[in-house]
């Protein structure tokens, strides 16, 4: 079993000591990866850069070592039967990614700062990590006495850890499974109204996808005095960064929709995920063509949940779709790329400005798409069918099953959704880059709404049948 060990001497330095001791040798050469990206974040994050000291000794002397690429080591082995691995590791970054230590807070994401050995990935491992005894820890692997014992590296890697003793926590429950939602920060939940809320999107979301994939899961929420919004899926939990904490009404919004939105993850990509992803490669970019359904989905369901489940308003869920279709149409509706190409570039430049009219965003024109097709099958089936057919059909077949699904596989069974071929909805919408805005409106007209430019150019979405029946039967009033 692989063991590691995380302590910070001097917290005030945002320095974490890490200790790695590796059994089992059977070789003369080992070789040490620490991964260069995250699962939810699609970019080459070169970890390594944040190690400033490291050193592997066995009992008897230190073991040489050298470097292969910029974060994987070959150590030298022959004749040893265990070495322990140190290094420190810099952890100075607040958001849902990155990792940080002071005297009051240490948060880990352990894929930043923990390696893997080729080859043994799917060995359990066993991780201490040395805290104060009145600290709390938030994480969705259970721990005893600060000890994990997660069943391979890649359940190690997907569960972020927050410790502090200043943690809150309260719980509710969907059927058999336990919801834990979590808070660090200068922010008191009002607990009654947010379990409420949170109870109705969960037991709405599970109510759509059959079942939930895990046992347990944890909202992980540091509320930061400093404007943030930022959240990462995992496998049994999400690590939100929001603030600032004075922002009040406009932060419990906020926080509902990164929850919904995050949760949803749970199904896809955490377990409806591409097959260029099965399983993940740590050591370089993991190109897929489907972004838009990872991320655009999600996108639109993280939202419409939230009205389904009668905790947006009608008001409130037109604000957030709105928004949606500003920043698609205002900003980037008129770039070259399609959405399959702009998810192929994620590892390019898919979380920084591009330049002008390049890129689209598979968030926001994923979430355009994902609409249309929602209302396309609606229409076609008298709302008895609709996008999360398609998106239950992926979860029996390519999520439970874990084979991952193929850009070819998304389009087979929304046709079979659908019953007929939906190409002109693919070629325009997934892999063109026409402009959508006379087909989103044609669609949207039969809902009772319709978008509206003003004279700079500005959209606002405007309702023009407030009883219409598709629109009662789409937001489940």
């Amino acid at each position: 079993m692989i063991k590691y060990k995380i302590s910070s001497e001097n917290p005030q330095s945002h320095y974490l000591n890490i200790e790695m001791v590796i059994d089992n040798i059977s070789a003369e050469t080992i070789e040490l990866q620490l991964p260069a990206w995250r699962p939810g974040r699609y970019e080459l994050q070169h970890f390594a850069k944040n190690i400033q000291r490291f050193e592997v000794e066995s009992s008897q002397e230190n073991v040489p070592f050298y470097k292969i690429t910029k974060d994987r080591w070959v150590l030298e082995v022959s004749g040893l039967q265990e070495v322990n691995v140190k290094f420190t590791y810099f952890a100075n970054l607040q958001n849902a990614g990155s990792s940080f230590v002071d005297e009051s807070v240490m948060y880990v994401n352990f894929v930043n700062c923990l390696p893997y050995i080729e080859g043994r990935m799917e060995e359990p491992c066993e991780v201490e990590v040395v805290l104060p005894d009145d600290y709390k820890i938030a994480c969705g692997m259970a721990h005893e006495n600060f000890v994990f014992s997660p069943k391979d590296y890649h359940q190690l890697v997907d569960s972020p850890m927050l410790a502090s003793p200043y943690l809150q926590c309260q719980k509710y429950q969907v059927e058999d499974v336990d919801f834990y939602v979590w808070f660090l920060g200068n922010y008191i939940p009002n607990w009654e109204k947010l379990l409420s809320d949170f109870q109705k999107f969960s037991e709405k979301q599970v109510k759509v996808m059959g079942d939930f994939p895990e046992k347990d899961y944890h909202f992980i929420n540091w509320i930061l005095p400093t404007s943030f919004y930022h959240g990462v899926e995992h496998r049994n939990s999400t690590m939100i960064v929001l603030g600032p904490d004075s922002e009040g009404d406009g932060l419990y919004t906020d926080l509902l929709g990164v929850s919904s939105h995050e949760l949803y993850h749970a199904w896809n990509i955490c377990k409806i995920r591409p097959v260029e992803m099965m399983p993940y490669d740590f050591t370089k970019e993991n190109y897929f063509p489907t972004g838009f359904v990872a991320e655009g989905v999600t996108t639109y369901y993280g939202d419409l949940f939230l009205v389904q489940s009668g905790v947006f308003t009608q008001e409130q869920y037109f604000k957030e779709l709105e928004t949606v279709l500003k920043r698609h149409f205002e900003q980037d509706g008129k770039a070259f790329q399609s959405l399959v190409e702009s998810s192929f570039d994620l590892w390019l430049d898919g979380y920084v400005q591009a330049i002008p009219h390049r890129r689209v965003s598979i968030y926001q024109k994923g979430a355009v798409v994902a609409l249309v097709l929602d209302l396309m099958i609606r229409l076609r089936f008298g709302h008895r069918k609709s996008l999360e057919t398609v998106m239950q059909i992926l979860w029996e077949r390519f999520g439970k099953t874990a084979v991952g699904y193929s850009l070819e596989d998304y389009q087979r069974v929304c046709e079979e959704v659908y019953g007929r071929s939906l190409s002109t909805y693919f070629v325009d919408c997934i892999h063109g880059n026409i402009p959508l805005e006379s087909m989103v409106n044609e669609l949207l007209d039969a809902f009772g709404l319709q978008m509206q430019w003003n004279e700079e150019g500005k959209i606002h979405l405007e309702i023009m049948e407030a009883e219409n029946e598709n629109l009662k039967l789409w937001l489940n009033l």
